[in-house]
């Protein structure tokens, strides 16, 4: 069985592909790009969601007619990431107490709260993706299928 901690790095990983997809954009024409070296890992989950919404947004190049769709992006990138952390914390507080059923319904939590997290992600970024140029668009999928390859390369097989 894989850990909980594991379970929500790669729910929020993939949760936050969606923003880290179409951010990965480029100016009107430019190919697709791939993605960074990995940077070292921040000791805090929210800073490394704070870094990467400033990479995202540098990458995509984000238009100023555009930035208002990309804050809404980021705030629920952000609301995501506390909700995250909260439900890990309390969950952690409790461990050594809970019953295994107590544990299975704290990981029910942290994954439903992760589902509504990509749902509110998706909504805002669908906004920002309607407001791409077609150029932007064509690179943002792009990148969201080279996401889906890299995860898909570390799945167990």
């Amino acid at each position: 069985m894989v850990p909980v901690k594991q379970m929500l790095a790669a729910a929020t990983l993939t949760a936050m592909a969606a923003v880290v997809s179409p951010a990965l954009a480029a100016d009107e024409g430019a190919a697709p790009q791939t993605a960074p070296a990995a940077a070292p890992r921040p000791q805090r989950f929210e800073d490394g969601v704070e870094a990467r919404i400033k990479e995202l947004h540098e990458r995509l190049h984000v238009t100023e007619a555009q930035e208002g769709q990309w804050n809404a992006v980021a705030e629920v990138m952000r609301a995501n990431a506390k909700g995250y952390v909260q439900l890990i914390k309390d969950k952690r507080q409790n461990e050594k107490t809970m019953t295994a059923l107590e544990d299975l319904r704290a990981y029910q939590q942290i994954a439903e709260a992760h589902a509504e997290g990509v749902k509110k992600l998706s909504d805002a970024f669908e906004t920002l993706y309607n407001a791409m140029s077609p150029e932007q668009r064509k690179v943002a999928d792009e990148v969201f299928r080279e996401h889906k390859r890299q995860f898909a390369a570390r799945a167990p097989q």
